[in-house]
């Protein structure tokens, strides 16, 4: 029992309260282990597929992962870790991002051991007065523990009740799947302690509560997420895979070391130590060939100066002289401010020679290799 312990709590920040989880898998029965999804994005980054491994270690022990795709609580966005509520998407995004999402969930998860959920089913469905039953589950004073309202509320700035709803909702997803046990990010410790306090309200056990630490994204700072822009998601393609791993700061090695590729030995010299890192990761997703030229693009591309062998065409917009912020806008999906900022800092290319001026000559840009930082390179034809 106790190397059982060992494997599944592994890397946790909080297993609470103490010793439930052991008393829970004495009894013998499969326990049922839930995460929730937020679907606002449609893709899987590093430190999300951090924490699916830890639900994978749940299922080779036999017991039952739970996903909870929160295409209802979306709706109303969940403020955990930001200073005001999040911007809602349109019903048909949201469940585009949930059907990816998940598919891409089970390269790592093993889909006959798997329960997919929806929180509309349950959510949607509870009248005006068992929205208020609910509500009886917490006090005000309890939901106003929470950091982020905390702050917010000292600040004097403006909290909906639709965000004091959002822990009574994660709350009762616990209670509508009958879980044994959640987890989540460090973030999300106030929202899985309120499914603790809910469950008993409806005659379940409480669940056993999990954390595990945020994956500092490519910056090194701030926690990895799609909207910072610092992630590295597990479909993208090699080259650009192994290009960000190595883009990481020398800080970030330790943690990325121990949470992406489980730890061990390695290697004393920074640099070294970062390009078996992104071997690693590249191998896990793409195979060791798919390392191999990741690798390989790295080299000739970034320490070597040069050009990838394939690039993809971009056409010119209409006009000479060309808008070039434009064009970098065109060609990558960057913003036109980004693509000015970009260029103000010396980080645009046009035939390898650095690009200072907004608008050039239409017969300079036809037919040149563009290049926008280190990864991003594109032919341009007009």
């Amino acid at each position: 029992m106790g190397s059982a312990i060992d494997l599944l709590t592994r890397h946790a920040v909080d297993v609470l309260p103490e010793g439930l989880l052991a008393e829970k898998l004495a009894r013998g029965k499969p326990l049922r282990v839930k995460l929730g999804i937020d679907p606002t994005a449609p893709d899987i980054h590093l430190g999300f597929a951090f924490v699916l491994d830890r639900l994978a270690a749940f299922q080779r022990e036999g017991h039952t992962v739970v996903l909870i795709v929160g295409d209802y609580t979306a709706r109303i966005g969940d403020p955990s870790g930001r200073s005001k509520e999040r911007p809602v998407l349109p019903d048909d995004v949201l469940d585009a991002n949930a059907g990816s999402f998940a598919e891409q969930a089970f390269r790592i998860l093993d889909r006959e051991r798997t329960e997919v959920r929806f929180n509309s089913e349950w959510l949607g469905a509870l009248t005006y007065a068992e929205v208020v039953r609910l509500t009886r589950t917490l006090t005000v004073a309890q939901l106003l523990e929470r950091d982020d309202f905390s702050k917010r509320f000292r600040a004097h700035e403006p909290i909906t009740l639709s965000e004091l709803l959002y822990p009574l909702m994660q709350a009762y997803d616990s209670v509508a799947v009958v879980a044994d046990v959640e987890i989540g990010g460090t973030d999300q410790l106030y929202n899985l302690l309120a499914g603790r306090d809910v469950m008993p309200h409806y005659g379940l056990e409480s669940q056993v509560v999990m954390t595990y630490p945020l994956l500092v994204g490519l910056d090194g700072r701030e926690k990895m997420s799609k909207s910072r822009g610092n992630y590295v998601g597990i479909t993208e393609p090699p080259e650009e895979m192994f290009g960000k791993v190595m883009s990481i700061p020398d800080t970030a090695l330790p943690q990325w070391w121990e949470m992406v590729v489980d730890g061990g030995a390695h290697p004393d010299e920074p640099m070294a130590w970062k390009l078996e890192l992104a071997r690693r990761v590249t191998a896990r997703w793409h195979g060791v060939e798919g390392a191999g030229r990741g690798e390989a693009h790295f080299t000739r591309v970034v320490r070597e100066g040069g050009t990838p062998d394939e690039i993809d065409e971009a056409a010119l917009p209409d006009g000479d002289p060309v808008h070039l912020p434009a064009v970098i806008a065109g060609a990558f999906g960057l913003s036109t401010s980004d693509a000015r900022r970009m260029i103000g800092q010396g980080g645009v290319r046009i035939d390898g020679a650095t690009a200072s001026d907004l608008d050039l000559p239409r017969d300079r840009l036809d037919g040149a290799v563009l290049q926008v930082g280190k990864r991003r390179f594109a032919r341009l034809r007009g």
